[in-house]
């Protein structure tokens, strides 16, 4: 499971392992609602969808804002990871990875990933690329870096750090190298069959049960 930056540049690795995730902030979803209750319709696009970096510009140097806006989304991002998580389960994956902010910052779901993966670049490159990425100044850049942990912390952290400072290429061939350690791996066998093993049970007491209560013909 990845922990993701997202002032660092790191756009395309993720890409090259899973879709997007679910829209919990899209006009719909009890999340979209609520932030447009705490911030305003100004947090909004003509399309009705949440402007990030309008919003972004709103909690970044407000913590209690930051905090606000974190209790508003994490409890609904994770519902529709657990959901989206147990689909692909059943449907016989390997592994699922969960692009997850602030994972390491939180700490709340860390107890639940096999595998945490930081996608890594220095420093300098993190700023630069992340000035050029959002139009930012080098102050309101350094502010959004700031307000996560240092990168070389979450790689001290992680189980699988990808360098991505330097060439797509080279992170293209951690990225496959990755996936191919992951795909041998057998570690998800026996959570797999414990989950098969209960659900083997439960159909069994529910079909004894309906034997028990429904007429016989």
């Amino acid at each position: 499971m990845r922990n993701t930056d997202p002032e660092s540049g790191n756009v395309t690795a993720p890409s090259s392992f899973a879709a997007s995730w679910p829209p919990v902030v899209q006009p719909g979803y009890p999340a979209h609602r609520r932030i447009v209750e705490a911030f305003g319709t100004e947090v909004l696009l003509e399309n009705g969808n949440i402007d990030r970096k309008v919003l972004g510009d709103l909690i970044f140097n407000q913590p209690d804002r930051r905090h606000l806006l974190n209790t508003i989304t994490h409890p609904e991002i994770r519902k529709e990871m657990m959901k989206e998580t147990f689909k692909y389960f059943l449907r016989g994956y390997r592994y699922v990875i969960l692009d997850i902010p602030l994972l390491f910052e939180t700490k709340k779901l860390l107890k639940y990933m096999k595998h945490t993966v930081v996608v890594y670049c220095d420093r300098d490159t993190q700023l630069a690329r992340l000035m050029r990425r959002n139009h930012l100044n080098r102050e309101d850049a350094e502010a959004r870096i700031k307000a996560q942990l240092p990168l070389k912390d979450k790689a001290r952290m992680a189980h699988h750090v990808l360098d991505n400072s330097g060439e797509w290429s080279v992170t293209k061939r951690q990225v496959i190298l990755l996936h191919a350690e992951l795909e041998r791996s057998l570690e998800y066998l026996p959570l797999r069959l414990g989950v098969l093993t209960g659900l083997a049970g439960i159909a069994g007491l529910l079909y004894l049960l309906a034997r028990y209560l429904l007429p016989s013909p």
